[in-house]
């Protein structure tokens, strides 16, 4: 099956996006043994607080939800109806942070499973990911903002320790940043997410890649080259490629495209 013809297994709309030189990931040839020293010299992120205080640290992922379910410590808690912390393998490789819970995330309890899941979903095994066994899905806040909207600074600074330690515990070498609030939560970057999707940046050891949010997507439909789907086609491939690369698997011959 063709690039074209299984990008249209996916109905997403026209691009604003101008057609532009796809980045190309930094090589990086450590093996998994020395995952710590992997870099990516064209791209270094930005310096940012990365720990959270030893006791204020969980022993667990189970210890981590227990305290995220009974967290009063921002504005948000009075008005969710669940606390969204995680879904996935918590012993992934891959680790995916997205925006904030929605509506369907706010009454399941769990992230990416409205319609920008099932997007997420069918863009990782377009490239023979299992999204119960090869990535863990987490958001930059844990409960629903009123009405969807942007979380605030407080809020994700209140809820960043809770990130910090769900990176800290499941220990990724891969990180996949949606959209611009986690971008920004995790590298500090300001520049806008057209900017520096599909680059590969070092942070903490890991290889970070911001991509676009799979909302984005579902406004923008186009199968074009160039536009966001053509994009996040070439930056998932580009990713699969990674994760095959330092897990020392052999490539499948035709990946299945979204």
């Amino acid at each position: 099956m063709t690039d074209k013809e299984q990008m249209s297994l996916f109905d997403l709309a026209p691009s604003e996006v101008p057609i532009t030189e796809l980045p190309k990931a930094e090589g990086v040839t450590e093996t998994q043994t020395t995952k710590r020293a992997m870099r990516s010299t064209k791209n270094p992120a930005p310096a940012a607080i990365a720990t959270v205080p030893v006791h204020e640290q969980f022993t667990s992922l189970d210890e981590l939800k227990a305290a995220a379910c009974n967290c009063q410590k921002c504005p948000l808690a009075p008005t969710r109806t669940n606390v969204v912390v995680e879904r996935g393998d918590r012993q992934a490789k891959i680790l995916i942070i997205g925006e904030a819970p929605g509506e369907q995330e706010d009454l399941s309890g769990l992230p990416f499973v409205g319609k920008s899941g099932q997007l997420l979903d069918k863009i990782l095994e377009s490239v023979g990911f299992d999204t119960n066994k090869d990535v863990y899905i987490c958001n930059t806040v844990k409960c629903r903002p009123p009405n969807n909207r942007v979380p605030t600074e407080v809020e994700t600074t209140t809820c960043k320790p809770y990130l910090l330690e769900q990176i800290r515990l499941v220990d990724p070498q891969i990180i996949l940043l949606t959209g611009a609030t986690s971008l920004k939560s995790i590298l500090g970057e300001k520049l806008g997410i057209t900017k520096v999707r599909g680059k590969w940046y070092e942070w903490e050891g890991r290889l970070v890649m911001p991509i676009f949010h799979p909302s984005y997507l579902l406004r923008n439909q186009s199968r074009e080259q160039g536009s966001p789907k053509w994009l996040t086609w070439q930056d998932i491939k580009a990713i699969k490629a990674k994760y095959l690369e330092i897990t020392g698997t052999n490539p499948v011959e035709e990946d299945e495209e979204f």
